[in-house]
């Protein structure tokens, strides 16, 4: 496929992911799928994937990284209370500016929630998966969250339903959770030692009663592992997130990593402590810093091996809209649905996911034939690359118009997506923002190169003066195919001298939530 077929697949594809192992059998997407649809047949999934848990997961933006390019998620803030404390939260209720957990514009009742899932499945057909993420945690809002699922199953069934929890009143609720229908769950699991715990949970409110210290953190770990255990027992899908603390719980992790696999969890999400005084979070005020992008892909590593890694978070609000990296909360206010009316219509939204599996098959084909020319490689090279990006895993994003930039790994067994860096506008207004270019600079100071759509001149001269190569003549065409062309003429450069390959220092971390979310 040329890059200008290519452009013609703004709608989106998924990839095979090797990193994880999930979907390895590439180039081999071919039959149908539920409903009639194109879809990857049972023999194109890999041998730890079920038919059953393919169908859950392909087009689920949090559980797959393909499906990140193409399908939306929403979150609806019907949870306000929680039963815990944790020292790197702080609940915000009508506040726009920050993008973090916890952070919502407005609390929603269980109506409202519904008739918001309706109105933004109606405009945004990519919209796959409706989430309750809080600001607090679900279950300890049992009315509205149950409440909330069962209107939204009643007139959009075709929806996946999810929850992220804390774990603690877990154990519970498990049958409420399968009978409306939740597959998916995620658990934030940060520690499996007390001792460690303490030091992240102030206190618990359990059976009427606040705990606090390693009493507290005792009876949440024993409470989210049961949890866990029983869930996966049920056929849910459970996803844990861990927050990555420096001098806490960093090295503790590999453990937890372990003893969560072991219970049966899918996938595990190791993510940045969003720190900074202005969010006025125990670890924010009292200086614990988060930790370099080094320390985080390392972490995340030394886990891979273990069980599927989730790279591609984006620490989401309680409140958000759309892509993963592109929040269109914004576009549907109360009194925006209200004026927009909505028709839900389920034939669109099926020929839309339509339209991705066929470009699935597209750019499976066009990366297995870039492959194949590194088949023969030995070489044990890796190198990162910035991916300027607006979504359908394809290099359409202008660097000055980059919100942030996904971050691939670059070797002889091909591409994989390790993360993403947010910055803030290069370019806004039509007016350049000199100031701002060395710190996006810095956020991908550890990348040999940036592919983008489009480049000014200054940027351009600024990056290859830091090291940075500048790549702009993959415009609009599939991110993983071009970058490993760009990378076997990496490799072909350096054999012939005509560059010298040298290892990238570590970059600064840019959290979502330093970053303005007006």
């Amino acid at each position: 496929m040329d890059v200008s077929a290519e452009r013609k697949a703004s709608d989106g594809s998924a990839t095979m992911d090797k990193a994880r192992q999930a979907f390895t059998e590439r180039g081999r997407c071919s039959g149908t799928g539920a409903g009639g649809m194109a879809g990857c047949a049972p023999h194109a999934v890999s041998a730890d994937l079920t038919s059953e848990i393919w169908e859950k997961v392909k087009n689920h933006p949090c559980y797959s990284e393909e499906a990140h390019h193409h399908f939306a998620r929403m979150h609806v803030a019907v949870a306000p209370v929680c039963n815990i404390q944790c020292n790197y939260c702080n609940r915000k209720y009508d506040c726009a500016n920050e993008s973090r957990p916890g952070v919502v514009s407005a609390k929603l009742s269980p109506e409202q929630a519904a008739n918001k899932v309706l109105a933004v499945a109606s405009t945004i057909p990519q919209l796959t998966v409706l989430g309750i993420a809080g600001p607090g945690d679900p279950l300890a809002n049992l009315a509205k969250t149950f409440k909330t699922f069962e209107l939204v199953n009643k007139v959009a069934p075709d929806i996946k339903l999810c929850l992220s929890t804390n774990g603690l009143a877990l154990l519970d609720h498990v049958d409420a959770i399968v009978k409306c229908n939740v597959n998916h769950v995620t658990i934030t699991i940060n520690a499996i030692d007390p001792q460690v715990g303490a030091r992240i949970y102030p206190w618990i409110f359990y059976k009427h009663k606040r705990h606090v210290g390693i009493d507290a953190a005792k009876i949440l770990i024993e409470r989210q592992l049961q949890g866990l255990g029983v869930l996966t027992q049920r056929g849910i899908l459970c996803k844990i997130n861990s927050v990555m603390i420096p001098g806490i719980n960093d090295k503790h992790l590999v453990e937890v990593n372990k003893e969560v696999k072991s219970r049966g969890a899918f996938l595990h999400n190791i993510m940045p402590l969003i720190s900074s005084p202005k969010h006025g979070t125990v670890f924010g005020l009292n200086g614990q810093r988060g930790p370099t992008a080094r320390e985080l892909k390392t972490l995340q590593d030394s886990c891979e091996g273990e069980m599927k890694m989730m790279r591609h978070c984006r620490q989401c609000r309680a409140d958000a809209v759309g892509l993963l990296g592109d929040d269109r909360r914004a576009e549907f206010t109360t009194e925006r649905i209200v004026a927009l009316g909505h028709k839900y219509d389920v034939e669109a939204r099926k020929a839309y996911q339509a339209r991705v599996e066929n470009v699935r098959h597209a750019k499976v084909a066009a990366t297995r034939r870039q492959l194949a020319e590194l088949a023969d490689c030995a070489d044990t090279v890796k190198v990162l690359v910035a991916v300027a990006t607006k979504g359908s895993a394809l290099i359409n994003e202008h660097f000055g118009h980059a919100k942030e930039f996904q971050i691939y790994e670059l070797s002889a067994t091909g591409a994989k997506i390790v993360g993403h860096r947010p910055v803030e506008l290069y370019c806004g207004g039509g007016y350049a923002e000199e100031d701002r270019l060395p710190t996006i600079i810095r956020t991908i100071d550890d990348c040999h190169a940036v592919f983008v759509a489009r480049i000014g001149g200054c940027p351009k001269a600024e990056l290859i003066k830091a090291g940075i190569e500048p790549v702009d003549q993959y415009a609009h065409a599939f991110i993983e195919k071009s970058a490993i062309a760009w990378f076997k003429r990496y490799l072909d450069r350096v054999k012939t001298g005509e560059i010298k390959h040298v290892e990238r220092g570590d970059a600064a971390t840019a959290p979502a939530s330093m970053i303005s979310a007006a």
